[in-house]
């Protein structure tokens, strides 16, 4: 069975959180500490990795990436929305080494672009129809979902003490 690419990012958030929280067992932390460290792998994992992978696709596979979205083929948009995605990945990735406001930002950008996104997706499946597979559903719950997990972590970051 193959895993759609959205899969493999929560896959991948979900064995960090386990991971964490097996390591705050023996080494107890802040409520702030944990939410800080869940709030960056989300951004390095789901923003930044997230953010290459559909690079990827949009710049190397544009055809079948259109294609599973319901667009045409060899329209020129892809190759635009790869570098925005590049862009936004690169961002999460830096969450990584940078902190303070940096987080912010990316969770700012990140929001706007796949809310936005979301949105789109949602408005072809009214308007158009479009059920493709990378136009309607699970995408376009990660699309509206993640960037609320992502501002709720930062604002349980920000009132928690430590």
């Amino acid at each position: 069975m193959r895993l759609p690419p959205w899969a493999w990012m929560v896959i991948s958030i979900l064995i960090v959180t386990v991971a964490d929280l097996v390591l705050f067992a023996e080494q107890p932390v802040t409520a702030a500490t944990a939410i800080s460290t869940l709030l960056l792998w989300c951004l390095v994992i789901g923003v930044g990795i997230g953010g290459i992978y559909a690079f990827m696709g949009h710049f190397f596979r544009a055809d079948e990436v259109a294609r599973r979205i319901g667009w045409p083929a060899g329209n020129p948009f892809q190759r635009e929305i790869a570098f925005t995605n590049l862009a936004i990945g690169i961002a999460g990735l830096c969450c990584f080494a940078v902190r303070d406001g940096f987080w912010l930002a990316t969770i700012i950008v990140a929001a706007v672009f796949l809310i936005g996104a979301g949105l789109g997706h949602l408005r072809e499946t009214q308007t158009h129809g479009n059920v493709s597979e990378l136009n309607a559903g699970i995408i376009v719950a990660w699309d509206i979902l993640f960037p609320v997990v992502l501002i709720l972590l930062w604002i349980g970051r920000a009132l928690l003490p430590g």
